[in-house]
């Protein structure tokens, strides 16, 4: 009995343990959910947590979770940015959770190195994030251009107003003497190609960035100092634009938007006088059986042609015309519960305000992002774009037809361009007729380039994630220049036939993670790069065409081919590491080990690193202070970053082939049909390393009334150590005559200040203003041992000087400064050349006002610059040919100065003629301080009220009318355009104003609908 009374209770025991734990199991459920903003948008990283136990996840890319549970629950939701919230759940297994944006803190995120996402709050350096619809609303095709003024610390210069004309970007100044200078562009975690291309004549190329389509970009963030752009070793020295492309939306329809826009656009031209006829000392030549290049003839109103009042012909309105460009925007985006898609085309033509100029432009965008597993998200993306380009030579070329448009004569009548027998008709002994050139010589190129990228963010733990990125750069570009016979720089016709194929591989394997320590909150990376870049050349020039009108190479009798092949490869390891500690001190340690090919095996591996820490005083504030100031936080960092900017196959000393008819020891090649080669006369040096920066940055970051006012200020301190310094003269005797040295030193220091204020919010009424200021100052501190400078294209590279420096041919002058004047009364150049100017700015800054009442949006920017010297050269050849604005004074003048004769100030007078003509070989008589103030944007927009759309087919309809580039006051500078560089965005070719296509001022209309 006793036996069965015990097995009975063991099987009730038994039974209830059973019925007890399927009662337990019963209750735990898997809880999937998705975590949005208000406006309908993912956010991604939000914490989720079952309040009261240690239970928790964080949302991936498209916001969604799935966490265990046992039974109802409160979840506490929490996001960088957002309020935090709490959700009670319970009978269901599925939750949308909507956060509000925090208004109270400055908690914003950004997109930093490697396309980490990070709270700005916490970050220990300065960058600055634009917002795509501010890009857009520019209406300029090239989107760095759109970025213009807007940051603080950047300085960007346009080089021409000629169709998908290059842009330079320069953050904090130069850093590699004779290296890239430009910042790198990333595009969604991968470096892409920027360089300059497609020009074959005098003149700029195109920036490889204006393939990119404006309207796909979510935002741009800069990342300014060293500290900032580390992670990305030495591809990263010059600073970074993290360019981050539009996403779809998961649990949302598709959506379809059009954007359609037409601007036209005027060129702003140099002051060109209106008052003298063709001739010289005040006598009429008519261009015809009496030619010269000069304008110094009679007054046009006394002037009389066959007994009647002579034409004037004002050049520049007949020439150039009023510029259109078209651009069509579609694109579609949604997503399901678990992908998100956004796709795009658009189609882009500019038709220059030079006749037969054009740029066009198709882009295919598509981005697909798909949660393959719970914790595996993967992403895949695709631009593709064809441009095609048609450009004219620029500059001081003969073949430039801007050059004879500024210079010629109001009294001829340049159409038409042919003569009776069908030769060129011109004014003068040289130089196209501007008209025949449009019909006779062009410059196409034609790209076709492919950005396709791959992303996988696996999350095997809920505090570790694993991210694998590869993406290529890969175009192919035709350029062909066509000049036909009868020009007057090749009478027997030129044709140049240049094919580039470019690939770029970028492959990065990251692994991170994020943990909470009791008052410690750790998160890390570390991972690998892959980089290889390929470039091939195939350049052939054709002289001496025997076809008329035939575009082909084979017309051409004596073809000169060269073929190059370029291939850099480089590694690199990083890791990077940010502490926090209660949410009011960060530290930031990153390291990189970078490998390059193009270095020696000695030196061919270098570490890069930065430490940043950030003091958040403004935790310790009394929440009721905090209403008041609610961020105080003092951020400082040193870092040490560099570039290897030596060429491939720098390291030895190559053979080269040597040029048709080159004669050595009575042997002239080609011989018997066989090219020759001899070394290089440039010395290989096999010893060359990478250049280093070194950056010191220091900052403050403020904000009041709930972000209603917020203040961000810098200062920075780099070096340049190592700098690469090619072409060093070494002795004759070694049998060359110069080589590539590393001892280059050059420092930069600055200021940046960046002032947010919001002087108006109300329901129907913002007004939102934005200040920057930059000041930087540059200074050369070594060259290489004694030599004390060398040049760099139209300036010069001088010891103790700013990178920047203008070198040349200056007046002569008393030791007080005063002109020192000959016995005929003019002034003349010094035997010796000197310093005559300096390109770099004192100080640049921007205003921009965005204002919204109701359904209307106005918006204005002014960008202004302080200082930085031109040279105008279309004044200075113009002194020649009495063309410039200021040669109508042509009236006896004084000029002051001292006498060399008497050793008294000057008594002799000369007429208008003399003395410019005189001063045309002084190119200090044309440096010009380029200070302007632009209002460079102004837009007013205006967008249906939803409520008359409802019953329609639109979801929703914006109008806007934009102008850009209104009002420029330059009040020393007599070109159009005080931002221009003539000759391209290389280091070489800034500060100078030369003949290039003149930029425009324009008005953009544009409408967007939504179905």
């Amino acid at each position: 009995m006793k036996l069965k009374r015990l097995l009975k209770r063991l099987i009730l025991l038994f039974f209830g343990i059973f019925v007890f734990g399927y009662h337990a199991s019963a209750q735990i459920i898997t809880l999937k959910g998705k975590v949005s903003d208000e406006k309908g948008l993912s956010i991604p990283g939000a914490s989720v947590k079952i309040k009261g136990t240690r239970n928790g996840t964080i949302t991936n890319t498209q916001g969604t979770f799935t966490i265990d549970c046992n039974g109802p629950v409160i979840l506490s939701v929490s996001a960088i940015g957002y309020t935090a919230k709490e959700v009670k759940v319970s009978n269901t297994n599925n939750v949308n959770i909507i956060l509000a944006e925090d208004n109270k803190t400055l908690s914003e995120v950004v997109v930093t190195a490697l396309g980490i996402k990070r709270d700005k709050k916490v970050l220990t350096y300065s960058s600055q994030e634009i917002k795509g619809s501010d890009l857009v609303q520019g209406k300029d095709p090239n989107l760095v251009n759109d970025i213009a003024g807007k940051v603080s610390g950047v300085q960007i210069t346009s080089s021409s107003g000629s169709p998908g004309s290059s842009t330079r970007i320069v953050v904090r100044g130069a850093s590699s003497f004779y290296g890239p200078n430009d910042a790198l562009m990333v595009v969604d975690g991968i470096p892409i190609d920027n360089s300059e291309t497609g020009n074959l004549n005098s003149g700029p190329g195109s920036s490889r960035i204006a393939d990119i389509d404006p309207s796909i970009i979510e935002n741009i963030n800069v990342l300014k100092g060293a500290a900032a752009t580390a992670l990305y070793g030495s591809l990263g020295a010059n600073g970074v634009i993290i360019i981050t492309t539009k996403t779809g939306s998961t649990n949302k329809k598709p959506t379809i938007n059009f954007t359609s826009d037409f601007s036209f656009e005027n060129p702003l031209l140099p002051q060109i006088q209106s008052k003298y006829a063709q001739g010289t000392n005040g006598v009429y030549y008519n261009g015809d059986d009496m030619k010269t290049s000069t304008s110094w003839g009679p007054l046009m109103d006394t002037l009389k042609i066959n007994g009647q009042p002579a034409k004037k012909y004002n050049q520049s309105d007949l020439f150039f015309k009023t510029g259109h460009t078209y651009n069509n925007v579609f694109s579609v985006n949604g997503g399901g519960a678990a992908s998100n898609y956004y796709i795009s085309y658009s189609n882009f033509n500019q038709q220059g305000t030079v006749p037969t100029t054009k740029f066009l432009r198709n882009s295919v965008f598509a981005k697909y992002s798909a949660q393959v597993l719970p914790n595996l998200t993967t992403t895949f993306q695709l631009n593709y774009t064809n441009s095609q380009n048609n450009r004219l030579p620029e500059g001081y070329a003969l073949e430039s037809p801007v050059w004879t448009i500024f210079t010629a004569p109001i009294s001829y009548n340049l159409l038409p361009y042919k003569n009776a027998d069908g030769t060129q008709r011109l004014y003068r002994y040289s130089r196209n007729n501007p008209y025949w050139v449009l019909d006779n010589i062009s410059n196409k190129s034609g790209v076709n380039r492919f950005l396709p990228t791959f992303t996988a963010d696996y999350k095997p733990l809920r505090w570790l994630s694993v991210t694998e990125r590869f993406g290529a750069d890969v175009y192919a570009e035709q350029d062909r220049y066509h000049e036909a016979a009868q020009s007057v720089s090749n009478p027997t016709g030129r044709i140049v036939v240049n094919n580039t194929n470019f690939r770029q591989f970028n492959n990065d394997l990251m692994v991170s993670a994020n943990h909470q320590f009791g008052d410690f909150n750790i998160d890390g990376v570390i991972g690998s790069n892959i980089y290889s870049q390929y470039t091939e050349t195939a350049y052939a020039n054709g002289v001496g065409l025997s076809v008329a009108d035939l575009d082909n190479i084979s017309s051409a009798s004596t073809v000169t081919f060269i073929e190059n092949q370029y291939n850099i490869r480089k590694i690199g390891f990083y890791v990077q590491s940010n502490v926090e500690y209660k949410k009011f001190l960060i530290l930031s340690l990153t390291g990189r080990y970078d490998g390059s090919s193009v270095l020696s095996t000695a030196h061919n591996f270098y570490p890069y690193g930065s430490v940043a820490t950030s003091f958040i005083f403004s935790e310790f504030f009394s929440k009721e202070f905090q209403d008041i100031m609610n961020l105080g936080k003092f951020r400082i960092s040193y870092a040490t970053v560099g570039g290897s900017n030596v060429a491939p196959y720098s390291l030895t000393t190559p053979y080269i082939s040597q040029s048709k008819d080159y004669i050595i020891r009575n042997i002239s090649f080609p011989y018997n049909g066989q090219a020759g080669f001899l070394l290089s006369p440039t010395l290989g040096n096999p010893n060359l390393k990478n250049e280093r920066i070194n950056e010191f940055e220091a900052g403050f970051e403020t904000g009041f009334f709930n972000n209603r006012i917020s203040l961000e200020a810098s200062y920075f301190a780099k070096k340049t150590v190592n700098g690469l310094i090619p072409g060093v003269s070494i002795a004759p005797s070694t049998g060359y005559d110069g080589t590539t040295v590393n001892t280059g030193i050059m420092q930069n220091r600055g200021i940046e200040l960046l002032l947010n204020v919001v002087p108006v919010k109300t329901k129907d009424f913002t007004w939102n203003m934005t200040i920057n200021y930059s000041r930087i100052r540059n200074k050369v501190l070594a060259i290489d041992g004694d030599l004390q400078q060398i040049g760099n294209g139209f300036t010069t590279i001088i010891v103790g000087q700013p990178y920047g420096t203008i070198y040349g041919t200056r007046y002569a002058r008393t030791a007080q400064g005063q002109l020192r004047i000959d016995a005929s009364g003019l002034p003349y150049a010094d035997a010796d050349q000197g310093i005559i100017g300096n390109i770099n700015p004192d100080w640049t800054g921007g205003i921009a006002n965005n204002i919204r009442y109701k359904q209307f949006n106005f918006s204005f920017f002014f960008d202004v610059k302080k200082g930085g010297d031109i040279q105008n050269n279309v004044d200075g050849y113009g002194y020649f040919y009495g063309t410039p604005k200021v040669t109508e004074n042509r009236g006896l003048r004084v000029v002051p100065g001292v006498s060399d004769a008497t050793g008294q100030a000057n008594t002799i007078a000369v007429d208008g003629q003399t003395y410019y003509q005189r001063i045309n070989g002084v190119t200090e008589s044309v440096i010009q301080d380029g200070t302007y103030i632009k209002l460079r944007n102004v837009s007013l927009g205006y967008t249906v009220k939803p409520s008359w759309l409802r019953g329609g087919p639109f979801k929703a309809v914006n109008f806007s009318v934009t102008g850009r580039n209104l009002w420029i006051h330059a009040p020393h500078f007599t070109g159009g355009d005080p931002e221009v560089s003539s000759f391209g965005s290389s280091n070489g070719s800034q500060g100078i104003y030369s003949f290039s296509v003149p930029t425009s001022r324009s008005v953009d209309f544009s409408m967007k609908l939504a179905l």
